[in-house]
């Protein structure tokens, strides 16, 4: 049965600015982090507030993700805050652009969108 999710893994394309983005901007925190010669391939494993939750891994020359229109797959991934307002201020000091804020018409909670460096669309929701 399954309990809980264990970790999302991302590719990127660029190894140094993933790493800054996920660790310095977002305050990930870095576990682990391996360079494998036999796949050409950097893997960062990344904890958030002590959980183990992002792996991110380099590849040589990876497809590019299809983002707009949307495609079939995993959509974004999404993490809590305490408050929008002030993670969107946080964000936005550190050269992130966000979307809007916006209310979630169902639970009536604050959430936006913002992306990584590869363009992968992350949601930060009020808890």
């Amino acid at each position: 049965m399954l309990r809980k999710i264990h970790h999302i893994a991302i590719i990127y394309s660029d190894y140094k600015k993933s790493k800054d983005f996920y660790v310095n901007k977002l305050g990930l925190e870095i576990i682990n982090e391996n360079y494998r010669e036999e796949r050409q391939s950097f893997k960062l494993d990344l904890a958030l507030v002590g959980e183990y939750v992002i792996e991110l891994f380099s590849f040589p020359d990876p497809p590019t993700r299809t983002s707009y229109p949307e495609a079939c797959g995993l959509r974004h991934i999404a993490f809590e805050v305490d408050s929008i307002k002030e993670t969107c201020k946080d964000l936005k000091s550190k050269g992130i652009d966000v979307e809007e804020i916006r209310e979630d018409p169902v639970t009536g909670k604050l959430f936006t969108f913002f992306q990584d460096p590869d363009c992968l669309p992350i949601e930060i929701y009020e808890k």
